[in-house]
């Protein structure tokens, strides 16, 4: 291993100048159990897609086929030279696999291939890490990424780090290793804390929402489906959109104002993806919490990506988790200005309930809010009011009135008045004025 180290260096010594400064990772995917050669090529198709995002440029691409993972070296002690060499003869400087290592695999793989190793936790992670830009993500980011750290911290015990002299201070002391994993677990708890603060905060906004009556409708769906692109276009905002995966991760909530003067709110959270890491999950389930409250979710799909159905089925296990898989949901089919005729109507008739979109284009738009409209409006009576236009509660409950319901009929004479609207169930209690007649 030293010769091959030392011709590693003398190899590539005098390329230190790359015009390229971006770190070059070498791919690793593991054929085991049940797998299929094709499901692996796109897995480290989407694994290749989760590296540019972190900042890396793909250079070598390896799939090994076991019956089971090696316990010490995930690959085998084998593989695991030869996957050395090969990182040395494309000058890797990073080693990214297709699953989760354990901390002992870890340790042996970095030090076989002598260079940095990450799982595809890590890589999440670490993307996630760079998208945060408010408070509350770089709170739940920096949790997930302690939860992960801690089974992974190593250490020797006989690295002591606090020896001293005197009564009361003789013995071995603390490890450096206890004592990371104290204060490890000290920050877990204040993070805790501040995001238990936050899903407070959260819950307190839903129940103003709630008050309000103003129903919420949130994007779901597999990372880079366009769910950013289709939010711009239903809200008339400026959400940065991007070919990338996991360009959202802080949710961003804003209003549409529906035909019918209406308004409800629309809101774009981060995307999913196949095998999303738990600590992940538990970290921004106070994120994830807002899916599970809403009145509407429009599972947006990317239907020009081959792995469509095997993304759909990734979705719905997460939603499942966060306890939002009992919502009322659409299914909205974007990206069909990708497709061909005759595949935009396989499309039809395998989903004749799902929506064709096209985000980009605006495609389908107004068919969108139409559904929206439909759906939260299965809810609704028709209501007849009488009011006294010279009493200000009166007036008020007028405004309410139209904030909350669809307004069909407004008579006014001799100072009375007369609205005839589609008002929302849940709201009719509100209003103190009787209704004259409901249906």
């Amino acid at each position: 291993m030293n010769e091959r180290m030392t011709a590693r260096k003398r190899t590539h010594l005098p390329a230190q100048q790359p015009s390229d400064a971006r770190e070059r990772a070498a791919l690793v995917g593991l054929l085991s159990g049940p797998s299929r050669p094709f499901d692996a090529e796109h897995s480290l198709d989407e694994l290749a897609g989760l590296a540019a995002a972190a900042g890396a440029r793909v250079v070598l691409r390896v799939l090994q086929e076991r019956p089971r993972p090696d316990p010490a070296t995930f690959l085998g002690s084998g593989k695991a030279e030869a996957l050395a060499l090969s990182c040395d003869e494309v000058d890797a400087d990073v080693v990214i696999f297709d699953n989760e290592l354990s901390p002992a695999q870890l340790r042996n793989l970095e030090k076989v291939c002598d260079r940095k190793v990450v799982d595809r936790t890590q890589l999440i992670l670490d993307i996630f890490a760079r998208r945060a830009r408010t408070r509350e993500g770089k709170l739940q980011v920096e949790l997930a990424q302690l939860k992960y750290l801690m089974p992974r911290l190593v250490g020797s015990a006989a690295a002591l780090s606090r020896l001293g002299g005197g009564i009361g201070t003789r013995g071995p002391g603390e490890t450096k290793l206890e004592s990371d994993r104290r204060r490890i677990r000290h920050r877990i708890s204040v993070l805790s804390k501040d995001i238990d603060a936050v899903r407070r905060r959260r819950s307190q906004l839903r129940e103003r929402r709630h008050k309000a009556a103003v129903p919420m409708v949130a994007l779901v769906g597999y990372t880079n489906a366009g769910k950013t692109t289709l939010f711009n276009a239903l809200t008339g905002q400026g959400a940065v959109a991007s070919d990338a995966l996991f360009v959202t991760l802080d949710p961003l909530i804003r209003k549409v104002r529906l035909p019918d003067r209406r308004e409800l709110l629309v809101s774009d959270t981060v995307g999913f993806i196949e095998r999303l890491p738990h600590p992940l999950v538990a970290a921004f389930r106070a994120t994830l919490e807002e899916v599970a409250a809403a009145d509407l979710l429009l599972h947006v799909i990317d239907a020009s990506d081959p792995e469509r159905e095997r993304h759909m089925e990734a979705v719905r296990r997460v939603l499942a988790e966060v306890g939002a898989g009992d919502v009322s949901t659409v299914d909205v089919f974007n990206k069909c200005d990708r497709l061909d005729p005759v595949e935009r109507e396989r499309l039809r008739m395998l989903y004749p309930a799902g929506l064709r979109v096209s985000a980009m284009s605006g495609e389908g738009r107004d068919e969108i809010i139409a559904v929206m409209e439909a759906r939260l409006a299965l809810d609704t009576a028709r209501v007849t009011f009488e009011f006294d236009g010279s009493s200000e509660a009166d007036r008020e409950q007028i405004s309410q009135l139209y904030r909350l319901g669809r307004i069909l009929r407004h008579v006014a004479s001799d100072g009375h008045v007369s609205i005839e609207a589609n008002v929302p169930r849940r709201v009719l209690d509100r209003f103190t004025a009787v209704p004259v007649r409901t249906s």
